[in-house]
């Protein structure tokens, strides 16, 4: 079934008979889902984290978050069971043996902090491996809460909830994707599994919207990182890894940790766009890349305008890069901007793209004014 252009999947999957576990699972396929581009704000790599769950028996709550697929060894069993690489409840029971299940309302629960609070426009529940024994349905809400609040904090009756994703059936084995319409900024979740069940991981996909006073505090800071708001519009080629783990937290720590282009043959040079967290003026520039020794661009330059549809001035010249090495360039009277985008020559890749600077005062007002709680 495909509503909206995502498929939807429930029922079992068949029980494994052996080889290749990711054969029969059911997914989009190689496009993904329309919101798969945006970063996870529920990333362990930002600072995310499942603070709480009713029950976590069979596999802890914090394996939903891993940033890799989900593994499974058939042989891989403990004393409490099979060791499931998700969260996995045990199963619910009703009141006595004349009720033998669960009612309708019983159910179990996870919360999730954001690492990068945002607007979050697509959610993925990923029952990887958990064929037989996946949640019947689940429902998703979000609120927002500054600081970092305790469970019990999360869980008090004065803390309003926003339903994100409607209880809903969902399939074993398969990659449970919902689209989400919800305006405003969330920095938790409340994932619920109705009534028992395992989940293998949670994807938050959205846009992130960092805290203006934090950002004003600190005055200067990386214009183009994720967790302050930067992101990826465009780029080139994606073929081997995406351009978003450019501006990924921290360095990079192997060579598929940055972006890297396919081979070019002829003429022309490969690129990524991003988009700055508002209107900006760069000062410092980082061209980074670690762990890309054979395959490292040759050249890089930057460009910088100002709005959607401005022209593109030179911010750094087409200047020649070095295999696994950090590269550090001071800019001097470099103009506002919200966009830069980097071109590599020909190909090739790099780990991390840093642009430090401050926010202008235009820039400045329209991301307060964009700061608006779920």
């Amino acid at each position: 079934m495909t509503t909206d252009g995502i498929p939807h999947y429930t029922g079992d999957a068949s029980p494994y008979q052996g080889g290749d576990p990711y054969a029969d699972y059911r997914t989009p396929g190689a496009a993904g889902f329309p919101f798969a581009h945006l970063p996870d704000l529920a990333d362990r790599r930002l600072g995310a984290g499942v603070i709480a769950a009713n029950d976590e028996f069979f596999a802890e709550r914090e394996n939903l978050l891993k940033p890799e697929p989900a593994h499974f060894d058939p042989e891989l069993f403990g004393h409490k069971g099979k060791i499931m690489d998700g969260w996995e409840t045990r199963r619910r029971r009703g009141t006595d043996g004349a009720h033998p299940f669960p009612a309708d309302e019983d159910h179990d629960w996870a919360l999730i902090r954001l690492g990068a609070p945002g607007v979050i426009h697509g959610i993925v529940v990923d029952t990887a491996h958990f064929r037989g024994n996946y949640p019947q349905s689940v429902s998703i809400e979000g609120t927002h809460v500054e600081g970092t609040p305790s469970p019990e904090e999360l869980l008090a009756p004065d803390v309003t909830w926003t339903p994100l994703v409607p209880r809903t059936a969902i399939g074993g084995h398969a990659a449970n994707g919902f689209a989400v319409d919800a305006t405003g900024r969330f920095t938790h979740l409340r994932l619920n599994q109705h009534p028992d069940g395992g989940i293998a991981r949670l994807r938050v996909h959205g846009a992130v919207v960092p805290a203006p006073a934090w950002l004003a505090a600190l005055g200067t800071f990386d214009l183009v990182a994720l967790e302050n708001g930067g992101r990826v519009e465009d780029a080139s080629d994606r073929f081997y890894s995406s351009p978003t783990h450019t501006i990924q937290p921290g360095r990079s720590r192997k060579m598929d940790d940055g972006w890297e282009t396919r081979r070019r043959r002829g003429t022309g040079n490969d690129w990524v766009r991003y988009r700055l967290t508002e209107q900006s003026v760069i000062r410092a520039v980082e061209i980074d890349t670690g762990y890309l020794k054979g395959n490292a661009a040759g050249w890089a330059a930057l460009y910088g305008r100002d709005g959607e549809h401005g022209d593109w001035t030179e911010l750094l010249p087409r200047t020649r890069l070095q295999p696994d090495s950090v590269h550090r360039f001071l800019l001097d009277g470099a103009p506002a901007v919200t966009h830069v985008r980097l071109d590599i020559y020909p190909d090739g890749g790099i780990a991390r793209l840093r642009l430090h600077g401050s926010l202008t005062d235009v820039g400045a007002r329209r991301l307060d004014a964009a700061h608006v709680p779920g």
